[in-house]
């Protein structure tokens, strides 16, 4: 495993979406091997504490109905409705967090930690992570989770566009793969704006 990256007061970790839905292969959106992702990032949350790191940890958390869902319209399996199994970070998963921000609450695509999107009219609102950072000094972030080519990129890129130094643990996440190659898609996509992408295999 990839460890060296500089952890300190200035930096936070930001674990995406790592849920049930996502993260167990009875979850209604599951991502291929993203279970196994758990272990490695509660190893990093641990090395995150002595450092001084901020730990942010980012949840789906959907109405049960919502443009967002391929059952009114939207692309995407019913996942992570609020306050179900689903919905709840992975059993494993180290709950040790500065913040548990929870997006797509109101129905938006909440692909971002830093902003989500109407569905139907792309407007976005910010759902005041960088505001959060930005109070805490953090200058650096650190992204893993689920799933590499959706939420761990939309976050990545918006990280980069908040002006924050962007480094995606690749062996720390898993792609959807919706269509094949996605995941290599969004590597290069987040390497193209910037992002540092470790840990590639």
């Amino acid at each position: 495993m990839d460890t060296d990256l500089h952890l300190d007061p200035s930096t936070a970790l930001l674990v995406v979406d790592v849920q049930h839905d996502f993260a167990d292969p009875h979850g209604g959106l599951y991502v291929p091997d993203g279970e196994a992702i758990v272990p490695g990032i509660n190893a990093l949350v641990a090395a995150a504490r002595p450092a001084g790191s901020t730990v942010v940890a980012t949840q789906d958390w959907h109405p049960p109905s919502t443009p967002h869902f391929a059952t009114d319209g939207g692309v995407w399996p019913v996942h992570c409705v609020r306050d179900t199994w689903g919905a709840a970070l992975h059993r494993d998963l180290s709950r040790d967090a500065d913040l548990i921000l929870r997006k797509g609450t109101g129905g938006e695509d909440g692909y971002s930690a830093f902003g989500v999107a109407d569905p139907t009219t792309g407007a976005t609102t910010p759902t005041g992570l960088a505001a959060y950072l930005s109070a805490r000094g953090i200058t650096r972030v650190v992204v893993v989770g689920l799933a590499l080519d959706v939420c761990v990129k939309a976050t990545a890129l918006d990280a980069v566009e908040a002006g924050l130094e962007t480094t995606v643990r690749a062996d720390l996440c898993r792609a959807v793969d919706l269509s094949p190659g996605d995941g290599a898609a969004a590597v290069a996509a987040m390497q193209e704006a910037g992002v540092s992408v470790r840990g590639l295999v």
